[in-house]
């Protein structure tokens, strides 16, 4: 079969799950346009639990080590075995295009997909592109962005703006039913809390150290927390002692019925759970990650919060004090909830999937001249 007619696509997306779900999101987008789709991941947990809900699509797990200080030598051998795995995966079943969602766990299949004569592209999220993807832009096809911004910080001709793509189920839901779903009281305020699909221990801390102000300002309060693997067991512990009414747990791939049950949002702010955002219309107290590379979770926020969407709290001074007066305006007041509600709907790009499975698939088109097309129904090594 041609690309034209039955396109394969391969989606590296592993790593976190601001690179997993976004990629998960298009690979359903290139379904529904009658494409087949690998998708491949990381060996980090949160890479295994989430491909488990995946469905039709083909799952292959890639060796990958991210550039982290100077460990230049084991992102060297990582980045040649993620490339030699990707090549012996690719001549099983090759792919008319390779997709990167950015992260390094991306770099090998971009490298074999080039070597094998497949068409290459990446999608940066984020306002200020990562290292992987800085890298890589002078080499692929085309470049797709979350944010205006970062077309401009990418060495590449073909750079379209298209948004952060989020899956499908993320749309406006019944608010009550939500809460009720987590054995919560329907008519109570949430505030759902956040680090990303990892957790963050900063984040935690700051938030369990400010429970007993919050619910002493305000009794009715309710808390969502998901917290990350490592800081599961203390921060369930602090909800119990301050008696909360809370739902804890290190991590939910359900991530529409949290949000939906949230009056305002405390949390990190990858482009993903940004996306998340806007597309449930959720307000937001946004706390950066304060090592993120070249400060990119910061230049996120301030998107967001100069449109009036959130506010900015630095995780410096997110003291007890400081959290409830960033949370209560956004539960105590209806006007304010919805002006910010209204600011992160504006940033929702509904037809993100769809537009970069388009743009992927079309440029997928042109390789049948490049190489042999792949085998259907080719079994990817896992």
């Amino acid at each position: 079969m041609t690309a034209e007619s039955h396109p394969h696509i391969a989606i590296a997306c592993g790593g976190t799950g601001g690179h997993l779900f976004p990629g998960v999101a298009v690979g359903e987008a290139v379904l529904a346009l009658g494409g087949s789709v690998t998708l491949l991941v990381s060996p980090k947990e949160i890479d295994q639990q989430a491909v488990r809900w995946v469905r039709d699509m083909a799952v292959a797990t890639l060796p990958a080590v991210g550039l982290q200080g100077r460990n230049y030598l084991s992102f060297a051998r990582g980045l040649w075995a993620s490339r030699r795995e990707s090549i012996r995966l690719f001549r099983t079943a090759l792919p008319h295009a390779v997709l990167a969602m950015g992260g390094f766990t991306s770099a090998g299949p971009i490298l074999a997909g080039r070597a094998l004569g497949a068409r290459t592209c990446l999608h940066e999220s984020n306002t200020i592109p990562g290292r992987a993807n800085r890298w890589l832009a002078p080499w692929v096809d085309a470049c797709l962005v979350g944010f205006p911004a970062a077309a401009r910080r990418l060495r590449n001709r073909e750079a379209h703006v298209t948004g952060t793509p989020v899956r499908s189920q993320f749309e406006p839901v019944d608010t009550g039913g939500c809460r009720t779903a987590l054995g919560l009281d329907p008519l109570r305020p949430v505030i759902a809390v956040m680090g990303g699909s990892q957790g963050a221990s900063g984040l935690n801390s700051a938030f369990v150290a400010a429970l007993p102000t919050l619910l002493a300002l305000r009794p009715a309060l309710q808390f969502v927390h998901l917290t990350g693997e490592r800081d599961f067991e203390s921060v369930r512990a602090a909800h119990a002692s301050a008696n909360a009414r809370s739902w804890v747990r290190p991590f939910c791939a359900e991530m529409e019925m949290v949000l939906g049950a949230a009056t305002v949002a405390f949390a990190r702010s990858g482009a993903s759970t940004l996306a998340e955002f806007a597309a449930m219309g959720v307000p937001s107290v946004l706390v950066p990650l304060p090592t993120a590379v070249d400060n990119h979770q910061f230049h996120n926020a301030a998107a967001f919060v100069d449109s009036g969407a959130s506010v900015l709290l630095e995780q410096g001074k997110a003291t007890p004090e400081a959290i409830a007066g960033a949370v209560l305006p956004a539960v105590d007041s209806p006007e304010t909830r919805a002006a910010a509600s209204a600011a992160a709907s504006a940033w929702h790009r509904p037809q993100a999937a769809t537009d970069i499975a388009r743009r992927v698939v079309a440029l997928a088109a042109g390789s049948d001249s490049r190489h042999p097309s792949p085998r259907p129904g080719a079994a990817p090594v896992a």
